[in-house]
């Protein structure tokens, strides 16, 4: 196994304001927390993530979001920013940047460009003070600054139209006080996990979506089953045809029966469906933070899948690892304890223990994947070594399983509201 250090994982992390609304994903890589040392090896760390990200991520992979990526002052001089577009890209500088004497002139004609410019680690000096008009956003990172700082700095920005970011926010106690404190956007752990919050859809959770889910996880799944539960449903039944019937399947005829779009769909295709149905309100849409949810059940479902190709030892199937993502998040989207809604779910007591207790091996694949999530380098070179995982392949999987993730977004939200004409 590549040594800690030299194998680079790339992770997004969400920025999210106090709304719960994210405005963009922190690029986060192991640059930043390995041994390199002075300019030339903070530009090697910048290079080789930027590197990263442009082989290994498809056009499409963090399409319509703001992703903040770190430039050192050289990839700032060498116009690397200009790889990507103003639209998707916030340029994050540190304090080698601020205190090189041409790099702020580089910043300056960026921003003139169209590109947003974040500060990472602010510090109450001259050289940051001054600068302080080239922001748009101002990082400062919570658990090691005080409170006064992080106040004086929200304070400061906000009367020159800027926005405070605060980063670091993995606990509960720290999430509330970066309200406390007047920051108007948070990353960090805790931050992200709660994007999570409980959905509450009348239309599916209270009676059929559930009898639903149940009956599509079994270990056999009956069709006739599954067929008579969306068709006693007016609307699992409308919202089914009108997904099948979208330009996504270019259907030669309509599917005009419950029969038919579920032979169509098959049952992996089904089981995203009724998430994605689960996840909708009264009226059949999705929020921004319901997206988001719904985005990371898929992510870590695919994820759980593809590491299965690798892992040794396991004592479940791809199928089973599939559901070991999809289902780590079920406790949001029918708010009920994760517990009991595991109890009426015919799956894998491996997975429920893995879900549940974090035990087992299969409990180590959903640690590394949360691991990975929150860019825990440590936690993933010891639990991808324990399950066998070629880990230098790690991102390589990471993006495409997010490419994945967008190819099922397609389908389901975007496509799935465009009938066929």
């Amino acid at each position: 196994m590549a040594k800690f250090g030299t194998t680079k994982y790339i992770v997004r992390q969400p920025i999210k304001d106090l709304q719960g609304t994210v405005l963009g994903y922190e690029i986060r890589y192991t640059g930043e927390n390995t041994g390199y040392n002075g300019e030339e090896g903070q530009d090697f760390s910048a290079a080789e993530t930027i590197y990263n990200f442009l082989t290994q991520a498809s056009d499409t992979t963090f399409k319509g979001a703001m992703n903040f990526m770190t430039f050192t002052t050289n990839l700032l001089m060498k116009q690397t920013p200009k790889l990507f577009s103003p639209e998707e890209l916030v340029i994050e500088i540190g304090e080698s940047a601020i205190l090189h004497p041409l790099a702020m002139r580089f910043v300056e004609r960026y921003r003139q460009e169209g590109y947003a410019i974040a500060v990472k680690d602010f510090q109450f000096s001259p050289r940051f003070i001054s600068n302080l008009r080239q922001f748009d956003y101002v990082m400062m990172d919570l658990p090691h600054a005080g409170d006064a700082s992080v106040r004086r700095l929200a304070e400061m920005v906000h009367s020159m139209g800027k926005k405070c970011v605060v980063t670091g926010v993995d606990t509960e106690e720290l999430y509330q006080k970066a309200f406390i404190l007047g920051a108007d956007a948070l990353c960090g752990r805790y931050a992200a996990e709660q994007m999570f919050t409980a959905v509450h859809s009348a239309s599916y959770l209270q009676s059929n979506f559930f009898r639903l889910l149940v009956a599509v996880t079994k270990d056999e799944p009956e069709v006739d089953e599954i067929e008579q539960i969306i068709s006693m449903d007016a609307s699992l039944t409308y919202s089914l045809l009108r997904i099948v019937n979208s330009a996504y399947f270019a259907l030669r005829n309509r599917a005009t029966n419950v029969h038919q779009a579920v032979t169509i769909l098959g049952l992996g295709q089904l089981r995203q469906w009724i998430y994605l149905m689960g996840c909708r309100n009264e009226k059949g849409e999705l929020d921004e933070n319901q997206e988001e949810m719904l985005k990371l059940s898929f992510t870590r479902a695919s994820f759980a899948s593809e590491l299965m190709r690798y892992a040794k030892n396991m004592p479940i199937t791809r199928n089973d690892a599939y559901l070991l993502g999809m289902f780590s998040t079920l406790q949001f989207l029918i708010a009920a304890p994760l517990e009991d809604i595991l109890s009426e779910v015919a799956i894998s007591l491996d997975i429920k223990d893995a879900l549940l207790n974090h035990e087992g091996r299969c409990g180590l694949l959903y640690d590394l994947i949360l691991a990975y999530e929150r860019a825990d380098w440590a936690a993933i070179n010891r639990m991808g070594a324990e399950l066998g995982l070629p880990m230098d392949r790690l991102p390589e999987i990471y993006f495409q399983c997010l490419d994945e993730v967008n190819h099922i977004w397609e389908q389901l939200i975007h496509s799935g509201g465009e009938e066929e004409a």
